[in-house]
Parts: C-alpha cells; sequence; structure tokens
C-alpha cells in the first residue's frame, strides 16, 4: 500500500481487515476514525458464489460487485487491499469446482486491476496451491502495479493444537513439512519463479513457532503482519497487550517497514478498535532504536553495489569522505600505532631514536593523522612517508603537508609496488582492506612493498581472515536477477561479488573462516587460496548465496572486525559481500551444506571462484573470472 502517510519511518501503518462490508464509503470512515491507515476489504461479496460455466446462476444479471464511482481513484489506489474470496479452490481435486473458480479468480483479479488497488491478499492454507500460484503469476506478468500479499499463518493450526490422543505416534517428517506454512509459501513463490511483487502477509497465531523458524521469516520479502484481536492479553488497566515473544516479533517486523492488518472484532470492554491501532503505535515508537551503522546505512539496505577497485580506479573525494567519518577504524588504527611505537623504541632511547613510518594508500591522509597522533601521545618521534598512487588525493597531501605536518612528513606520489624506498621502514600502515578481507588487493599491495620494510619491521595489520555464511534472501535473489550487463553474457549478475548492507535476509549458519594473509610475508609468496566448507542446516531452508565478512588484527590484541558475532560496535567503514547462486537451493532440516570457495590469481588480475557440492552440485560460478574479476 502506497499511500503518503503510509510511506513514512515515523509511525507504524496499521490497517483494519474487514469480512463483510455492507458500505465501502462508510467501512472507511469508521476505520479512519479510528486510526487506521487503510482497510482489507473483500473484491466480492464473501458468499457470492458464481457459477460461471455450469449451473442455475450461470445467467444470473446483475453486477459482480460495487461499483469503482462509490471511491474515488486515488482512494482506491492507496486505501484499500483487496481480498480474494476465500471459496476459491483453484486446487481442487474435482474438475468442475477447479474450472469454475479459476473462472471466478480471473473475475476478481481482472476488477482488482479496474480499480488499481495497491495490493491484494491472498490466503494460501496448505502446500497445495501450484494452481492458484499459476494464476497469480499470470496477473503480475501483466500488471507489474500491483503488490500479491500471500497470507500465512506463522504456525499451521495441526501445530498449534495439543495432542489430546495419549500413546498416538510421533508425526512422518513429511507430514511436518505439509503442515509447515514456510513451506506453502516456499511453494507457492517458486512456482511463481520469485517475482518480485509476491510479498507475505504473516498471520501471527497464538503460539510462535521456535527462534530458528521466526528467523527464517526474516530472509523472505514480509511486507504485512496481520493481528488477530484474540491473541492479544489485557493489562491491569483492560487494554489490549501482546505477548513479550509477540512484542518482540512484531518490532523485529517494523525493521523491515511491514504494516499492520488488525483482523476481529473488538475483545476488550469499552476500550473499542482504536486500542489496537494505538498499541500497535505505542509498540513501534517504543522499539529499539537503530544504531550508529544502521543510521548510517538507511537507503542502502539490500542495495547491491560493485566493491571498489582503488588499485586500477582512483577514488573519488566523496568516497575518501564517507570512510574518513568513521569514528571506530581510526581510533582502532591510533590504538596499533600507538602499542607498535611503544614496543619499538624503549624510554630509554625515546629522545634519541626516531621511527620510520609510511602510510601505504595515504588517501586524503587519515592514516598520517592518526600516526602522527599516536606518537604524540607515546612520546616518540617518527618521520613519515605518505605514498599515494591517485594524484588528485596527493593535491590534498600535498595541501595537508603545507598547512599542518611539515617537514615530518613526506609525500611520495607513486604506486607503492613501483617506489623506490629511500631507506627501510621500521613500520608500515595500511588500509588496503575490501569487505572480504583481500578483496581490495591488499596482499598484492603489501607483498610489493615489503621489498622497503625492516627485517624486524612492523606491519599494521599484521593479518586478516575472511569468512563465509551461506544466506537465505528472496529479496537479493531478485536483485540479482535484475541486474543486466551489456556485453555480458546472462549469467554473468550471478557470477559477481557485490558489497551490500544485508537487511532482508536470514544467516543459515554460523560464519566459517576463509581465507588468512600475513603481513609481512617472508616466506613463499602465493596468493592462490582454495578452502571447503560444511555447514550444518537447522532448519528446511532456500540457499540464495553467501555473505562474506572479515577481521583483522592490526597489531597486539587491537583488532577490527565485521563478522556479525564480533562486530566493532559503531564502525561502519565496511559492508559485507554477497557472493549469489544461480538458482535456488532447497535444503533439509539436519543435512550437509557443502561448498568451496576459491582465490585465483595471474600477474593482470585476481578473481574468486565459488560452487555448491552437497546436497547438490552447481556448476562453477566465475570459472576463469569470465564475470568478474579485480584488476592488479
Amino acid at each position: 500500500v502506497h499511500s503518503s502517510k503510509m510511506a513514512r519511518r515515523d509511525r507504524a501503518s496499521v490497517g483494519r481487515d474487514l469480512h463483510y462490508v455492507p458500505d465501502i464509503t462508510s467501512s472507511l470512515e469508521q476505520a479512519s476514525n479510528n486510526g487506521f491507515d487503510f482497510v482489507c476489504s473483500p473484491i466480492v461479496h464473501p458468499r457470492y458464489k458464481r457459477e460461471c460455466l455450469e449451473g442455475r446462476a450461470k445467467g444470473r444479471p446483475g453486477a459482480l460487485t460495487r461499483s469503482d464511482l462509490l471511491l474515488t481513484s486515488q482512494d482506491w489506489s492507496t486505501l484499500i487491499v483487496g481480498k480474494l474470496s476465500p471459496w476459491l479452490q483453484p486446487d481442487s481435486e474435482i474438475e468442475s469446482v477447479r474450472k469454475n473458480c479459476e473462472k471466478a479468480l480471473q473475475q476478481e483479479l481482472s476488477y482488482a486491476a479496474h480499480l488499481s488497488l495497491p495490493a491484494i491478499l491472498v490466503q494460501v492454507r496448505s502446500a497445495r496451491c501450484a494452481n492458484m500460484a499459476r494464476y497469480i503469476h499470470y496477473h503480475m506478468m501483466g500488471h507489474n502495479n500491483t503488490l500479491m500479499w500471500i497470507q500465512v499463518p506463522l504456525q499451521s493450526a495441526d501445530v498449534s493444537r495439543e495432542d489430546v490422543i495419549e500413546g498416538e505416534p510421533a508425526p512422518d517428517p513429511e507430514d511436518n513439512r505439509a503442515q509447515d506454512p514456510w513451506e506453502w509459501w516456499n511453494t507457492f513463490r517458486t512456482v511463481c519463479h520469485y517475482h518480485k511483487k509476491l510479498a507475505l502477509a504473516l498471520e501471527l497465531t497464538p503460539d510462535l513457532p521456535c527462534e530458528s523458524q521466526l528467523r527464517r521469516w526474516l530472509g523472505e520479502p514480509v511486507r504485512a503482519a496481520i493481528i488477530p484481536t484474540d491473541i492479544f492479553l489485557t493489562n491491569k488497566k483492560g487494554y489490549p497487550v501482546l505477548s513479550r515473544v509477540h512484542q518482540s516479533f512484531v518490532q523485529q517486523l517494523f525493521k523491515y517497514d511491514a504494516q499492520i492488518v488488525i483482523s476481529g472484532t473488538a475483545r476488550h470492554g469499552d476500550k473499542g478498535l482504536r486500542a489496537y491501532q494505538q498499541y500497535m503505535e505505542h509498540l513501534f515508537q517504543t522499539a529499539p532504536p537503530p544504531d550508529q551503522v544502521t543510521l548510517f546505512a538507511r537507503g542502502y539496505e539490500d542495495y547491491l553495489q560493485c566493491p571498489l577497485q582503488p588499485l586500477f580506479n582512483n577514488l573519488e573525494s566523496n568516497t575518501y569522505e564517507t570512510f574518513e567519518k568513521d569514528p571506530v577504524k581510526y581510533s582502532q588504527y591510533q590504538q596499533a600505532v600507538y602499542y607498535a611505537l611503544l614496543d619499538k623504541i624503549p624510554v630509554s632511547e625515546k629522545d634519541t631514536k626516531k621511527i620510520v613510518l609510511m602510510v601505504l594508500g595515504a588517501g586524503r591522509g587519515p592514516l598520517v593523522r592518526c600516526s602522527l597522533e599516536a606518537a604524540k601521545r607515546a612520546e616518540r618521534q617518527i618521520v613519515v612517508y605518505a605514498v599515494e598512487k591517485n594524484p588528485n588525493a596527493v593535491v590534498t597531501l600535498e595541501a595537508l603537508k603545507d598547512e599542518m605536518w611539515g617537514e615530518q612528513v613526506t609525500v611520495v606520489s607513486c604506486d607503492m609496488r613501483e617506489w623506490e624506498a629511500p631507506e627501510k621502514a621500521d613500520i608500515i600502515v595500511s588500509e588496503l582492506l575490501g569487505s572480504f578481507g583481500d578483496n581490495e588487493l591488499s596482499p598484492e599491495c603489501l607483498d610489493g612493498a615489503q621489498k622497503f620494510l625492516k627485517d624486524d619491521g612492523i606491519s599494521i595489520p599484521r593479518e586478516y581472515t575472511s569468512y563465509v555464511a551461506p544466506v537465505s534472501s528472496h529479496k537479493l535473489h531478485n536483485e540479482v536477477r535484475g541486474c543486466k550487463e551489456r556485453d555480458k553474457g546472462p549469467e554473468a549478475p550471478f557470477e559477481t561479488a557485490y558489497v551490500v548492507r544485508l537487511h532482508n535476509y536470514c544467516e543459515l549458519a554460523e560464519p566459517q573462516p576463509c581465507f588468512t594473509f600475513h603481513h609481512p610475508n617472508r616466506g613463499l609468496i602465493d596468493n592462490t587460496r582454495a578452502k571447503e566448507f560444511e555447514f550444518d542446516v537447522e532448519e528446511n531452508a532456500v540457499l540464495n548465496g553467501f555473505a562474506g565478512y572479515f577481521d583483522t588484527v592490526l597489531y597486539g590484541d587491537v583488532t577490527l572486525s565485521i563478522v556479525p558475532r564480533t562486530h566493532s560496535p559503531g564502525m561502519f567503514s565496511w559492508f559485507s559481500i554477497f557472493f549469489p547462486i544461480r538458482d535456488p537451493i532447497y535444503l533439509t532440516k539436519g543435512s550437509k551444506l557443502k561448498v568451496n570457495f576459491w582465490r585465483c590469481c595471474t600477474q593482470q588480475k585476481v578473481w574468486y571462484e565459488w560452487c555448491v557440492t552437497s546436497p547438490t552440485v552447481t556448476p562453477i560460478h566465475n570459472p576463469a573470472g569470465r564475470s568478474y574479476t579485480i584488476g592488479l
């Protein structure tokens, strides 16, 4: 639903579910008086069962439903979510019922399109929904402006009921699968080929499934939560409230801009329906506030970006400016330089010995500033070389040298791999790490530059490790599918790694370490890598790709991390990286997911390859770097 009121982030969007609507105008007015933003209304009267093909009512005269003149086009397209008739059974085994329902379904979808309704609510009550999905898919192919809200309960009625038959045998896993609403949804969206206009309307149930099953929904396109009034509790003042677990889940859904729909009659005395809307607004306003990283990333959630290639392309001023705003990264770098200086120069030599420190890839100078501040705090003397290959950034470095740094800093306009240093360094400092650690070619750069590091010299960072985790994300799969590049084949979008602020996704297993690099690298230099992973699958799920992260040891115990469990608080310099797979893979609970990753190198470029080997085998993604490489 797309009214301007509902698009705002500063309040909850709450709608009212209506089962019968004798007068659409008065129903809408009444809902508005109770604070609701929109209503869910049947497209056709729920008891008007048409006989479209045969029967006495086949030629019945009269209109199918209410006139479009009752509301303005603006109101139809912003305030009304259409509901399909509950008696429609296009998946019936009885041919006459199926065919009649198909015809009636087409009538209702056609009239909804005529009204330009923003969304249509489609109830799904079992995994037997392929024919319904087929007709919905047909409709979406011809009408791109309407969202399809697929309504499924969080838990099926069969699972929710308490067993009262003593000694009843344990249910078969296949029966459990048939009773799992996520399976119904997965069947529906798979038949619809992950259409981008498919969305979920989750119906909250009195009992919620386990945490891992709730988390699984967070990788799906949840656009609404339908909350029956009979699951509300009553507080001491007689007002409706939700249990703590329901509250927590609803507040999680608010992060994904989910709208709320209240269904059922008022059940809390004289409090009326407005009390339910007010309570939803209260939950919205009291949700935990977003952290600094979330605020920084607002607007970039699930937005695919090609990783930077600073070795191949010169960065622009606004890119440098964004990175320089990170308060955590440079604080940690300053700590690392501080401890390195203390270890390099004992107190007895602090007035006589100078440290040669080289900043490799100095950009516009933040690491130079960190190093000078660390030296001042440590009361140690340093000489700094600021090495930068981007001539545009060198202009800034020269200005800073003239205005602030003076002769203590020497600016070098050169590629670090080609520079002939006048003396060797005690410490080299660099910030060449990408979202996957080595994906901006830090290993190749630092290996080329270590020739001017003393034998006992220190590299900051000292080491870094990439991590990989399997993820499910309907949204990201569709985003990748929508990326088409001229001059590249249809497989290219799925063979490219993307930097992305992961948001509407579910991590299917804990991240595991992938590739590790140490500096200085005094052994045989070989930056190719290979890694095989085995992940335990916790719940039935769909695999759409892999999230990549990294952590790094700068010096001593000073670290930085974007791995979710150890993420450096408040640091926003790096989003995650995402490696997609071409076709979604269905995973079963308790199975093993086996994956291979490779880092490949030539004299001119570096690239990654990846594939799944179990429970099914996929072709290698990005073989020989045909779709995505990083230029040296």
